[in-house]
């Protein structure tokens, strides 16, 4: 029996139990069956979670780029290894194959070389969803640099930031970016951030928008002509197990983001294993995750997790709603994708509009339909299933993080039977644990507490780039020899988790402990409403109240508010209970968010407490004007 694709339930089972009784025999068993190294490891695993110290395959020799393309060129060299779809849809798809592919990230490996960079360098990659940022990240594991993207909708103090954090001696960029029918200039970005960032002493830059922009001499270079004039080969540097792969910056809840370092082969492994059993890829599928590079989401499920398998991934550089909300449908049905993956803050925003925009598309290639980023609410759950997946493709609300590198709880498709808003099962080789205040385990199902990892997985961050206290403090200080997640958690009558948010979400109301999520969930079944966010404000008897933010679905509702927000607290009287009834209810146009969809509730939990002298730096928000309206008319 391969551990390497399950395909029923009681094989889920079967290798479950296999990989939290042996975890060192499971792993090696997929290392060995499925990748290609060039020196095998001496020991699978040796870990301590008090240093914290994990070392995955220590000893062994790969190059992670010869796993994602070198060793299909035999068999795949012919086959689309990522498909771009433009932002306009009167541009024409790029399909790149594996050989393609190959020549393009020795290209870019070798101007990376020509420019000064060797192993170990760190790179800034500033750039949009166009080809060049998968085959950037390729050509600097190519040579062993250590790349670090940034999300191209940063403002420059946040890239600043970063640049200085990780010390970059690089930063690739465009000219600019398309987004709808908005062009940024993301070359003036780079220019402002670069005021601040002394070590940085090339800038390479694309070529997509050809709009105008300043080049400083001696330290940027127009990419394509050093592409065209470098060699198409490169040889792979051959990378310890344990070499740092690359750093991913996450905004911490407080203070300054952390660059959370992944390294090579562990990474390698989990990607590889958790895509092909989540989505169920198939040789001949087309695989479309919806998410941006800039995110843990896009580099273990859009590059490496993908192409380790050989698969055709697609690159989407455009919006969602753009030209119009059925944009997502029409790619679906141009090139028949069979998995797609995308966050439910899309889904809830195009469920939002009119069902003829997902009716008027063929879309009965689908079989998995993919959430990430936080937990699916029911409604949103629903819809996705009865209009996208016509009732057929199962739906994996995967739950994971930055830190975690992949999945770590997720349905496996046509295995695992799927509940609306649970995240369901421990993919092989996570060791869930769920922990009460005092610090020890509840055992046994109908539980809820702060979600913790027991054992080590394969693609666990190693460290905060710089400041491996910090690293240990975050994760490892709160239960004793466990990783802590932030996450609440419950776990029902047959053992599903459903992830209940934040632990630092969770309200302490007249001594009750109230999740945010299951709330939101509740006002979100209002017809009238689109979305919710709920935070805590002092109170004098209660200790903490609850104040509800409320975006209605039709802005100008014509209803009687009061009447609204009668409604909305009876909705969480019967879903929850009284104790849960909001105190103050605020109806307002937007949520100030990430541009990864989160909503920055330490923002709206300042507006709730009166508390607005220092709401830290909104720019890098999705929409930094949202908290100015909300500010103004709060209660």
């Amino acid at each position: 029996m391969s551990n390497y694709h399950i395909k029923h339930l009681e094989e889920y089972f079967q290798v479950y139990r296999k990989s939290v009784q042996n975890p060192e025999a499971f792993w090696e068993e997929v290392a060995e069956e499925h990748f290609f190294w060039r020196k095998r490891w001496d020991r699978v695993l040796e870990w301590d979670f008090t240093k914290p110290e994990i070392k995955w395959f220590e000893g062994a020799q790969l190059n992670i780029t010869e796993n994602c393309i070198d060793r299909h060129l035999r068999s795949r060299g012919n086959k689309t290894a990522i498909l771009f779809e433009p932002n306009d849809p009167g541009e024409a798809a790029e399909h790149i194959t594996y050989r393609q592919l190959h020549e393009r990230v020795s290209k870019f490996a070798n101007v990376l070389k020509e420019k000064g960079i060797k192993k170990g360098d760190r790179v800034i990659i500033y750039l949009p969803m166009i080809p060049e940022l998968a085959i950037s990240v390729l050509a600097c594991a190519r040579i062993g640099a250590i790349h670090s993207v940034v999300f191209a909708g940063f403002s420059s103090t946040a890239l600043a930031t970063r640049i200085n954090d990780c010390g970059a001696k690089m930063v690739i960029t465009s000219d600019g970016s398309y987004r709808g029918n908005k062009t940024i200039d993301l070359k003036g970005i780079v220019d402002e951030a670069l005021k601040q960032c002394p070590h940085v002493e090339t800038v390479l830059v694309a070529k997509r928008t050809k709009e105008k922009i300043s080049m400083k001499n001696g330290r940027d270079h127009w990419l394509q002509p050093l592409l065209d004039k470098a060699y198409a080969d490169c040889v792979a540097e051959i990378m310890e197990a344990e070499d740092p792969l690359f750093i991913l910056y996450t905004s911490g809840s407080t203070g300054r983001p952390k660059g959370m370092m992944h390294t090579t082969a562990g990474y390698m492994v989990y990607t590889a294993y958790t895509f092909k059993n989540v989505f169920q890829y198939r040789e001949d599928d087309v695989y479309w995750c919806t998410a941006d590079i800039g995110w843990i989401t896009g580099h273990s499920y859009i590059v490496y997790g993908p192409l380790a398998n050989g698969a055709t991934t697609v690159m989407f550089e455009g919006a969602p709603s753009y030209p119009d909300f059925g944009r997502f449908w029409e790619i679906v049905q141009k090139h028949k994708i069979n998995q797609f993956y995308t966050a439910p803050t899309a889904i809830r925003a195009l469920a939002k509009e009119s069902l003829d925009f997902v009716t008027k598309y063929d879309l009965s290639s689908l079989k998995v339909l993919g959430t990430v980023g936080e937990p699916i609410n029911e409604e949103a759950w629903h819809w996705y299933n009865d209009h996208v997946g016509d009732k057929k493709c199962p739906i994996v609300d995967t739950w994971w993080q930055t830190e975690t590198g992949g999945i770590l709880i997720s349905p496996i498709p046509y295995s695992t039977p799927t509940k609306p808003t649970y995240a369901t099962l421990p993919v092989p080789g996570v060791q869930p644990a769920l922990m009460d205040e005092n610090g020890k385990e509840i055992k046994g199902n109908q539980a809820d507490g702060r979600l913790c990892i027991k054992f080590p997985w394969p693609s666990i961050a190693r460290t905060i780039w710089g400041d491996h206290q910090r690293y240990k403090d975050t994760y490892f200080s709160a239960f004793e020899g466990m990783y802590f997640t932030g996450d609440g958690a419950l776990r029902d009558e047959v053992g599903y988790y459903r992830i209940t948010g934040r632990v630092d979400d969770v309200i302490i109301v007249s001594g009750h402990n109230l999740g945010t999520a299951p709330i939101e969930d509740a006002i979100n079944e209002h017809p009238a409403v689109a979305e919710s966010a709920i935070v805590g404000f002092p109170h004098d008897v209660k200790g903490n109240a609850l104040y509800g933010y409320v975006i209605l679905k039709e802005t100008g509702e014509s209803r009687d508010r009061d009447n609204l927000k009668k409604e909305i607290n009876q909705m969480i009287t019967e879903h929850i209970g009284p104790i849960a009834k909001l105190d103050k209810i605020q109806f307002v146009p937007g949520l100030p968010k990430t541009r990864s969809g989160k909503i920055m509730r330490r923002i709206l939990r300042k507006i709730a407490s009166k508390d607005t002298s220092n709401l830290g730096d909104t720019s890098t928000l999705l929409n930094p004007e949202v908290v100015e309206q909300i500010m103004k008319e709060s209660l």
